[in-house]
Parts: structure tokens; sequence; C-alpha cells
């Protein structure tokens, strides 16, 4: 009798655990239990994008000098991507995570501020990439520590000479427009209620000024509006994250393989249902058939809303220990 085989497609721990090491962990639990796994660790345009795009495609890291959303001056990375085997055109391309200079992880809890935290760094990054050749940028939108609709970059890519023919793609983890990046993702940032409402009023100005209007465009509200600014000041693709990695990974193929999908990520809410990973995992498997079951480090969700959704089972596990023994009950049956 064939041992069940399932497919583990997490996404990160944010701050805590990548979600290879999430994959590894439950693979173990599914190894103890005498079942196969198809390790498959995958992002949707948040932290760990990057990484999972050089699962995909191959290429390599490069160091560049940046400066933090506070405005301190750090040495980060970007990655030049191999290029895809059959291409029509050569097109060299960069993949650039907000998170590696603008994010959250680059400040302490205390330093939390998202009216002053900016995503200058993210556009010094992409400067970067289009002066190391790349001509296609994927900005990888997610775990922004602030709130300013992209300004900052949009005036570090002016400063180092502007796009130069290259293209931006911006892999949106959300499905939020521009004028609600305040209300739903800053009060996460160090935001309390006045600080949400005088940023709504200056992401309302900020529109207003950009060459077109990003307000009431799906996913423009990803990185603190940074997806909703490249879009209007410089034509920037805007896709889903989630759908772009899982394509990259070969996720619907390996899925024709598996008996069943782990998936997981750090907390399970309604969010991981407005393009996180978690939920275009989960629509997938329930499109074939299979059942999906999530690992994650803390359920905000609730037994009944999960079998809703279509999860057929969620337990909460934040450390490898752990999620190895979650895992291994899930195999059991």
């Amino acid at each position: 009798m064939a041992k069940p085989s399932f497919l583990a497609v997490p996404d990160s721990f944010k701050g805590t655990l990548s979600a290879a090491a999430v994959a590894e962990a439950i693979a173990s639990g599914l190894g103890a239990a005498g079942a196969e796994a198809d390790l498959c660790p995958a992002a949707d345009g948040g932290e760990g994008t990057v990484e999972a795009l050089l699962r995909g495609v191959g290429g390599e890291r490069r160091a560049a000098s940046a400066h933090d959303p506070l405005g301190r001056e750090i040495e980060a990375s970007f990655a030049l991507l191999a290029e895809r085997p059959g291409a029509a055109e050569p097109s060299p391309t960069a993949a650039v995570e907000v998170a590696e200079a603008s994010g959250l992880g680059r400040v302490t809890e205390r330093e939390r501020d998202a009216e002053a935290a900016d995503s200058r760094g993210t556009g010094e990054l992409i400067s970067a990439a289009i002066g190391a050749g790349a001509r296609r940028i994927l900005v990888a939108a997610g775990g922004s520590a602030g709130t300013d609709g992209g300004r900052g970059a949009i005036e570090a890519i002016e400063s180092g000479g502007g796009l130069g023919g290259a293209r931006l793609e911006v892999l949106c983890d959300t499905r939020v427009p521009f004028e609600r990046a305040a209300e739903v993702f800053a009060p996460q940032k160090g935001a309390d209620d006045e600080a949400v409402r005088r940023l709504e009023r200056r992401l309302l100005a900020y529109a207003g000024a950009l060459p077109r209007d990003p307000r009431g465009r799906t996913m423009t509200g990803a990185a603190g509006g940074l997806a909703g600014g490249l879009w209007a000041a410089h034509d920037a693709r805007l896709v889903p994250g989630a759908a772009y990695v899982l394509g990259l990974l070969g996720f619907d193929r390996r899925l024709e393989r598996a008996h069943a999908v782990i998936t997981g990520e750090g907390r399970l809410d309604a969010q991981s249902f407005e393009g996180k990973l978690v939920g275009e995992v989960v629509r997938r498997c329930r499109a074939a058939g299979l059942p999906a079951h999530a690992i994650v480090g803390e359920d905000g969700l609730g037994a009944a809303e999960a079998e809703r959704r279509g999860i057929a089972s969620v337990q909460a596990a934040g450390d490898p220990e752990s999620i190895a023994r979650a895992a291994a009950r899930i195999a059991a049956g």
C-alpha cells in the first residue's frame, strides 16, 4: 500500500521561522507518521518572496547600500534571477523585497512609527537592480513598516536616474485599495486611531498629486500604498503575489500527485483570504477536491469559520518541534 503523500506549502511565520524551516518541520512530522512529503515552501509577496523566487527560477543575491524605514544606512540585498529557459527575448529580471529595506523587521517594536517610516530603501534597491542590468523588476510588496503611498521609493528612483526603460511588476499580498491602506494595516505598524486618521488624510492628498489616481483599484494598498504609488507614477503592473509564486513553483502540477496539502502562516485570520498564500492554496485545493490542512502560529479564525472557508483542520504550533507533532497528527488522521 502506497504511503500517503502530502504537499507542504507553508508561508513563513513572520519574525520567527522561514517558510523553508516550517516545511522541514512538517516533513519531519510526516516522516515520523509514515507519510511522504513534497516540500514547496512559498510566499505571497511578503517576507520570504525573494527566496521563493530564487528557488523557483534560480539566480543570485546582490548586496546594495540602502536606508531603513527610519532613514538609517544599512546593507541590504536584491536578487538577480536566472533567465527562464525558452524565453523569446532576454529580459534580465531582478527581485526586490520591500521587507528587506523598508520592512517592520528593520525596526524594533518600540520604534514602530507608521507616520515616520518610509519606503526610500525600496526605491534605492530598485535603482541598484537597474544599475546591475535588470530590465524587469519584481517588487515583493508585503511587510512594510510605513504608510507613505510609495513616496519615498518614488523619490529614490527619481534620484537614482529613473527607471531607464525598466518595467516594474509588484507582487501584492492583499487586495486592499490605496485609500484603505492606513485603516487596515497602519495599526500593526504602531499607529493609534488618531495616527490612522492623519495617514488617511495624507494618502488622500498624495493620491491627488500623483500622475493618476490609485484609489479604488484592487491591490493598490499593498505595502502601505507603495503598490498604488508605483502603479500611478511608473505604470507598474500589479499582480497577486501568491498566484505568481505558486505558478513559478509548479504548484498545480505537484497538487495532482498529492493526497492532501498542509499550508500555514504565522497568524490565520480573515486577512489570510484577502490575497495571502493560505487563502490561495485553500482555494486551489477546493477546486481540486483535495483536503487542505493548516498549521499556524496563532489561530485567529476559529474552527467553524475555518471549516466554512474550506480548511480541513487547523492546528496552532509555533516552533519546529510542535509543528512536527502537528503534522504527524494530521498524517495519522
